[in-house]
């Protein structure tokens, strides 16, 4: 039975299991917010306790394309800033270089540089000229330019562990070392203590089994992860990975020490620390020797059940424990170095081995609570870059259920459970360990485990050329090969994509019907990746005929029982209890956390009295609900959505194309937007719903998977004299851009507030909706945080900013959430978030791409059919 994860007290009993870089941290962080009981546990020595933290080379770089995981980064280097232990530092503020030694990867680093920019990290491109002054010695023959930050640092990871394991004892704090977890005790659906065994050498005086009080157990257990989080209920997607690093011997032409002359300690850098992405290889100075890491080697997964204990990483010299270095994976590496960096060619290897680290199939933590076990809470999956940061949030939303900042991508529940095989877990951390230091375009997609989840319809959109993305474990089309004839459809107009952006002229009641040309962009070669000018013919058979969209990856669930009404009231901020007649009530709606961030968006459609189906976004919305139901009496929460399928039909001529087949009256005021009903269509039973993601007249069809493959064969036989065709993810992006529908996770989060979304139309307030739902009281006392969503147009041939870019306007910097070709409307439309003050249409913005500033501006509303005629005729 699922229970609700309540906030932790101060004076709770808390367990902490792992004295990595992560586990101490938090016990620091958890003591100096006012934690009164607080244990921090490992099985191995304190404090080089023989996880990775022990051997972690510290490498801060602090440039991530995702916002989230750069603020973890900059408060994880901002905590340890001029902090000491017994005189030396906890870190060493050297700064970073990203080199570049072909064409593509020093348009990355362009790409890198923006992300600085945008989330506040200082760097700059420079040339070899300036490499070779930051860097005497590496080969700048072969290097192109480099992406310096200098606020970038080495971390002394096992340093920083006794530093804050040490202050957090002296606030009162308990820390054990040799000392191994074995069971997390339960009792009524909630942790009540540990079951600790001695780790230290077997012998006389070895303290017997005991118990350990607990209301609170956090998992830090790093390599350990995985079966550690199982004591909770959970099952943790992480996976250890062998690493081969090694050692130099004394390099001549190192230094040894800091430009004052300081001699460095064995492990100290003097100059930055370096990434050489193009060959997978990081490398620093340790003294008077250069330490390396190899990335560009086969994956080498161990089997967890096989870290039993610390051994293979404490050992030394040839004990049978220590994972072997393995050389031939390692001479790319040693061959590639003694390039780029020629003093080191001829040197020996010394103290070489295989390290072992956590990775996950999308390369973030896995942070939050447990939805099984009140009171079990997991941090695991992180990095030294993101340790103390990570720590921070985690002290925050235990003692608050506020963690500060967006957890969608480090919520550990972000993964559909039913995804959860061991061979889906290995080999999707194999393949983030193989690219964690590739290149990553827009709607690139995983290589392994392919074809988990397909809808029925996915025949049907192979055998229409469909060229397949993955999602959640769903194969979804980016577009069909087969809709390229439409290029040379004589009805095909198009535009001028070169015309200077501005307002476009909106549809009439007299000309909503009228033919809508579409411009073909041209792109640049980043931009051709994963795209097809296919995109904008499927754009302009949505807008003229009629377009299939397969959106059965949504996920749906139901929720019924007695007092599902108010249950739902409760959770969403918009009306839900609205009559059932002879159609159904649609309610878009939001869930916010208790500060009034939003959450997640929904569409929540009445079948009955307390019968309700809830579009939500994966399985994170599935986890929160289903908790929060529990002790509501009868109120259920079911996945119905790989039992069940979606077609969205959109265009100006499906009701031509429908009529024919259904028994039931889809006429405008038959079925007016936002509603729904239940009928048949070619035989087939369904729930019809008048609602459109991509801005056109049409509907969301469901029908049990069942039926799913008849439905689109009818619907497309059906179709075929109109003009329907199938269309994919490129167009359905464009059009719901260009619509100004926004996209939870990517233009929004637990961050904003509706309001400073344009979302507060989809909040009720108490004179509307009586119920209290979560987060009312603290909208009313703070509805805005100072920063708007915008919503911006640009030349059509600029290129299309992605997701991070940064945003220049006046004396402030913003970023950029998503953009996309606006082949309808004949520019590039996107959204960003910029402060407040900023925020009005006619504002010019100036938005980097790479090496090029985009001039753009800030418009009111939707660019494309702003009164919604088009969904309405």
């Amino acid at each position: 039975m699922s229970v609700l994860p309540t906030t932790v007290s101060p004076t709770d009993r808390i367990v902490i299991v792992g004295a990595g870089v992560v586990g101490a941290a938090l016990v620091d962080e958890l003591v100096l917010r006012g934690a009164t009981d607080v244990t921090l546990i490992d099985q191995g020595p304190l404090y080089a306790t023989g996880g990775s933290s022990s051997h972690a080379p510290g490498f801060v770089f602090q440039t991530n394309p995702s916002r989230v995981m750069s603020l973890l980064a900059q408060r994880t280097l901002d905590k340890l800033d001029g902090l000491e232990l017994d005189g030396a530092p906890l870190m060493d503020r050297v700064g970073g270089l990203e080199i570049a030694t072909t064409d593509t990867q020093l348009t990355e680093l362009k790409r890198r540089l923006g992300f600085a920019r945008a989330w506040g990290v200082p760097a700059e491109l420079v040339g070899p000229e300036r490499v070779a002054e930051l860097w005497p010695g590496l080969n700048t023959d072969l290097i192109l330019g480099a992406l310096h930050s200098p606020t970038d640092a080495a971390v002394h990871s096992a340093r920083a562990v006794e530093f804050q394991a040490r202050r957090a004892e002296a606030g009162g704090a308990r820390v054990l070392g040799l000392t191994r977890v074995t069971e997390v005790l339960t009792g009524d659906d909630r942790v009540t203590g540990v079951v600790v065994e001695d780790a230290g050498d077997t012998g006389a005086g070895r303290e017997a089994p005991h118990t350990i009080p607990a209301d609170v157990v956090v998992t830090c257990g790093g390599i350990w992860g995985h079966p550690l989080a199982k004591a909770g209920g959970l099952r943790v997607p992480m996976h250890p990975m062998e690493h081969g690093f090694a050692w130099t011997g004394p390099v001549p032409d190192l230094p040894g020490a800091r430009p004052d002359g300081t001699p460095l300690r064995p492990e100290e850098p003097a100059r930055p620390i370096v990434r050489h992405q193009g060959a997978g290889i990081y490398f620093r100075e340790f003294g008077d020797r250069i330490g390396i890491g190899a990335y560009e080697h086969r994956p080498l997964p161990l089997d967890p059940d096989d870290l039993t204990d610390t051994a293979h990483m404490l050992a030394t010299g040839e004990h049978p424990a220590k994972r072997r270095f393995t050389p031939e994976d390692f001479a790319f590496t040693r061959e590639e170095m003694g390039r780029i960096l020629p003093a080191v060619k001829d040197l020996d290897l010394e103290d070489e081995f295989n390290g072992v680290f956590s990775f996950t199939p999308d390369g973030g933590p896995m942070l939050g609570p447990s939805p099984h076990v009140d009171g079990f809470w997991c941090a695991q999956a992180v990095w030294v870059t993101q340790s103390a940061g990570v720590a921070q949030v985690m002290a925050d939303w235990m003692l608050t259920g506020n963690p500060g900042i967006d957890t969608h991508e480090l919520d550990h529940t972000r993964f559909d459970p039913a995804l959860l095989s061991d061979g889906w877990i290995r080999g999707r951390a194999a393949e983030n360990y193989d690219e964690v230091y590739d290149v990553h375009f827009p709607h690139q997609s995983t290589g392994v485990t392919r074809g988990l989840k397909t809808s029925p319809f996915h025949l049907r959109m192979e055998q229409a050329g469909a060229v397949f993305a993955e999602h959640n474990g769903w194969e979804r089309p980016l577009w069909h090969e087969s809709n390229r004839t439409l290029l040379e459809d004589p009805e095909f107009l198009t535009r001028d994509a070169r015309v200077i952006p501005g307002p476009v002229e909106p549809p009439t009641p007299e000309s909503v019907n009228a033919p809508v040309p579409v411009a073909v962009p041209r792109k640049d070669a980043w931009g051709r990746v994963n795209w097809s000018p296919v995109a904008a013919t499927e754009a302009w058979a949505t807008r003229n005929r009629a377009a299939l969209y397969d959106m059965t990856s949504l996920t749906r669930i139901l929720v019924r029982g007695a007092g599902a009404t108010e249950f739902l009231e409760e959770q969403c901020s918009n009306l839900i209890d609205k009559p059932v007649g002879r159609t159904l009530p649609v309610v878009y709606s939001l869930l916010l956390d208790e500060a009034g961030g939003v959450l997640s968006d929904v569409t929540v459609t009445r079948l009955g009295d307390e019968e309700y189906m809830l579009g939500v976004n994966g399985a994170m919305d599935v986890t929160r609900l289903t908790t929060r139901a529990v002790g509501r009496g009868a109120v259920t929460v079911d996945d119905i959505t790989t039992s069940t399928c979606c077609l969205g039909l959109w265009g100006p001529r499906v009701r031509d194309i429908l009529t024919p087949l259904v028994e039931g009256d889809i006429s405008n005021d038959g079925l007016k937007y936002f509603r729904g009903q239940k009928m048949f269509i070619a035989g087939v039973p369904v729930l019809i719903q008048r609602v459109s993601y991509v801005g056109d007249l049409g509907w969301e069809i469901y029908t049990p998977a069942a039926h799913g493959l008849r439905l689109w064969d009818a619907v497309s036989a059906a179709g075929a004299v109109h003009g329907l065709v199938p269309a994919g993810r490129l167009a359905f992006n464009s059009l719901r851009t260009e619509k100004g529908y926004v996209s939870w996770g990517a233009d929004v989060t637990r961050e904003n507030t509706p309001a400073d979304a344009g979302l507060d139309f989809a909040v009720k307030g108490a004179d509307r909706k009586p119920t209290p739902f979560t987060g009312q009281d603290a909208l009313a006392e703070q509805p805005s945080r100072g920063m708007s969503l915008v919503t911006f147009v640009a030349r059509l041939d600029a290129g299309t900013p992605e997701a991070g870019s940064p945003v220049r306007v006046g004396d402030a910097t913003g970023w950029v959430t998503g953009a996309d070709s606006g082949y309808v409307t004949a520019q590039t439309v996107g959204t960003a978030w910029v402060p407040a003050e900023y925020a009005d249409p006619g504002t010019a913005l100036r938005i980097s791409r790479f090496d090029r500033d985009i001039d753009a501006v800030i418009v009111d509303g939707p660019v494309d059919d702003p009164a919604g005629l088009r969904i309405r005729r």
